[in-house]
This record gives C-alpha cells, sequence and structure tokens, in this order.
C-alpha cells in the first residue's frame, strides 16, 4: 500500500508529531500545576479531587493541541527535508507535490479520528467532570463558610445550641455538642464525628452525627432518658436555597446537540468538528508554505505560514461568536473560515507557482523568453 518514500515521508511526520505533542503537554500540565495549586492555596479546590481534576483538564484541552501540534509537525519536516534538498530529489525522480499531498492526507485520516474521539466524545465528558468538582467545591466552600470549628452557634433564639471542634479537609466533623430545646423536653447531643452538607432546597444546615450518645429530659428533673445512638441528625436553618451551578453547554453530549435546533447549541457542535476537520485542512495547507529549493527565499512563506497559523484559530472564536449573535447568516455555519484562510494561502502563493510561471513564460514575446 505504501512505498518506501511514503513510510518515510509517514514516519518524519509522526516522530515530529508525537515530540511536538509531548513538548505541549508539557507545558500545558506544567501551567496546569502552577494555576491548580494555586487555587489549592486559596481553598477553591480541595487536595484530594487535584489529580482528578488536573486529569479532566487535559482530557478536555487534549482535542485542541492535536491540530496545531500536526500542522508544526509537517512544517517542521517538509522544511527539513527542503533543507537537506530531498524535496528536490524527490521531485527530481517524480514524486512531486501530489505525492506528498497524498501521503500527509493519508496520516492525516488516523490523527483526524483521534481528535474526533477527544472532542466529541472525551471533551463533554471531561467538562461535565470538572463542572461536578465545581458544584461540589463551591458546595463545600459554603459549609465551611457556614460553619467553623471551635464556635458556638446559636439558632432559632437560643433554643438551638450547636458546638463543633474540628472540621478536617474532607469536611468531617469532630467532636459535636449539640443543645435543642425544641419541644417539651431538652436534648443533649454529643458526638465524637458526623457529617455536613447544605440543602439546596432550603439552604438548611444538616448536620447528621454517628455514634454518639443523647440525654432527653427536663433541667432540675431527675427523669431523663439516656441512650446511645448509631445515627442521629439535627437541622440548623440557613439563609435560603442555594443556587445551582448553570449547566455549560460544554459538557452536552454530541448526540444531544445534534438534535438541538438552537443556534447555541450549533456553535458549540460546529466548535467540536472544527477539530478534526482541521487536521485534513491544516494538511492542505501546510505543503505549499514550504518551498521545494533551499536557494529560494524562505522568509516570505515563514511569516506567511505564522500568519496563517495565528489566524486560522484567532478567526475560529471570531466566527463562532458571528453565529452564535446572528453577525453570519446561520445557513453560513462557523466552519468557513478553514477554507477562506486555505484560499487565502493559495492566492497569495499562485503567482509563484509552476504553472503560473510557466504560462506567463509562454505568454511573454518571444525575444523576451
Amino acid at each position: 500500500m505504501f512505498a518506501i518514500v511514503d513510510r518515510y515521508i509517514l514516519r518524519e511526520v509522526a516522530l515530529v508529531s508525537l515530540a511536538i505533542i509531548v513538548v505541549l503537554v508539557l507545558i500545558v500540565v506544567s501551567l496546569m500545576v502552577l494555576r491548580t495549586l494555586e487555587e489549592v492555596n486559596v481553598g477553591g479546590l480541595g487536595v484530594d479531587v487535584v489529580l482528578r481534576f488536573m486529569r479532566l483538564q487535559l482530557v478536555r484541552d487534549t482535542s485542541s493541541l492535536l491540530p496545531p501540534a500536526f500542522f508544526l509537525a509537517m512544517l517542521v519536516t517538509l522544511s527539513r527535508l527542503s533543507r537537506d534538498s530531498e524535496l528536490i530529489a524527490l521531485n527530481a525522480c517524480g514524486i512531486g507535490p501530489p505525492r506528498i499531498y497524498r501521503t500527509l492526507l493519508l496520516l492525516a485520516v488516523p490523527v483526524a479520528l483521534i481528535t474526533a474521539w477527544f472532542s466529541l466524545v472525551l471533551q463533554p465528558q471531561a467538562a461535565a467532570g470538572i463542572q461536578e468538582i465545581r458544584m461540589q467545591q463551591g458546595e463545600q466552600a459554603a459549609q465551611v463558610a457556614g460553619l467553623q470549628p471551635g464556635r458556638f452557634y446559636v439558632e432559632e433564639d437560643g433554643d438551638v445550641v450547636v458546638y463543633i471542634g474540628e472540621i478536617d479537609r474532607r469536611k468531617s466533623l469532630g467532636d459535636v455538642f449539640i443543645l435543642d430545646r425544641r419541644g417539651e423536653n431538652t436534648r443533649l447531643v454529643v458526638s465524637d464525628g458526623g457529617q455536613h452538607r447544605l440543602e439546596d432546597a432550603t439552604g438548611d444546615h444538616l448536620v447528621s452525627l454517628s455514634k454518639g450518645h443523647r440525654f432527653d429530659g427536663q433541667p432540675g428533673s431527675g427523669a431523663y432518658l439516656i441512650g446511645d445512638f448509631k445515627e442521629y441528625q439535627i437541622r440548623i436553618p440557613g439563609s435560603g436555597p442555594t443556587r445551582h451551578a448553570s449547566t455549560k453547554r460544554a459538557t452536552t453530549p454530541t448526540l444531544d446537540l445534534l438534535k438541538s435546533s438552537d443556534i447555541a447549541d450549533r456553535v458549540e457542535l460546529e466548535h467540536r468538528i472544527a477539530a478534526p476537520l482541521a487536521i485534513f485542512t491544516l494538511a492542505v495547507m501546510a505543503v505549499p508554505l514550504v518551498d521545494i529549493s533551499p536557494r529560494q527565499r524562505t522568509s516570505g512563506r515563514i511569516v506567511l505560514a505564522l500568519l496563517a497559523y495565528f489566524s486560522f484559530f484567532n478567526l475560529q472564536r471570531l466566527a463562532e461568536s458571528w453565529l452564535e449573535t446572528a453577525t453570519t447568516p446561520a445557513w453560513l455555519g462557523s466552519l468557513w473560515y478553514q477554507f477562506a484562510i486555505l484560499a487565502l494561502v493559495y492566492a497569495v502563493i499562485l503567482p509563484e507557482s509552476f504553472w503560473v510561471k510557466r504560462l506567463r513564460y509562454r505568454l511573454m514575446p518571444g525575444p523576451l523568453r
């Protein structure tokens, strides 16, 4: 299926792609570690979820790393082949740009499939996991803000008094004392530990104790009921219903986006499709951005490659924003920028192509040839 030349080009591009992906992942992970440790330091993220949080972030961002890594790998590989005059040798043997196009597109197929798997399947799952962690951390932050260790809490005009000796990093309670004067009898509860959660519907604090002692009776009277319990729960009125975190479209499964007619859902769907489609667009774009001969001036094409690279990914955000705000018509979608950048690159390079030069040569008067 593949000739020696095809396998050679595939191997070179694959090795450079792998190296660039590893470098990009290391850079992203290092930045991610700094941001995550900063959140842990300010109390916005628990220590117990740091590794899972970072893993989900890396899975979510992988689909956006693969297209630029593949594009850079093709440019680096083809530039190296041009610098070593290997492209000239291949061209002299009849292996020109069409053959290189075919080889790169064959490599682009598995890369695009992997990118599509990350973008369409794993990315919304990772985004949902990150949102779940954010919601849990927000709820725990609200709990800690409402209850602090070493303090007495008096509620309902003094009818309920709660003391919590300590709250560990997992938000478990220790050395809990509860005095409840509601009802006919006074109730005293002591426990070595328990859990606390915030009820979303009412905003009340629910303190659940385990393995403690309970004393029921009237002060000054010897008629007291003493008993042990395995579980005990008391409700402390809060400040009102809590707000749930809004569901982001990034967490919506791709199949649900396909069924939706909302323009915002369509923007999110095309945003996910853009990553695997960009693999093929960038593969077609990379070949003309590299000069075959090392004797030709390469500064112009290097600048063009940089402009095309930054314009490609920056214009994506503009196209999606324009579609969502109805600046561009719905029938146009938000993927047009890929074909626009590709056409612009070919329009700039077209005057320097072999066929245009040959046509100009034939149109010139005879003595000037």
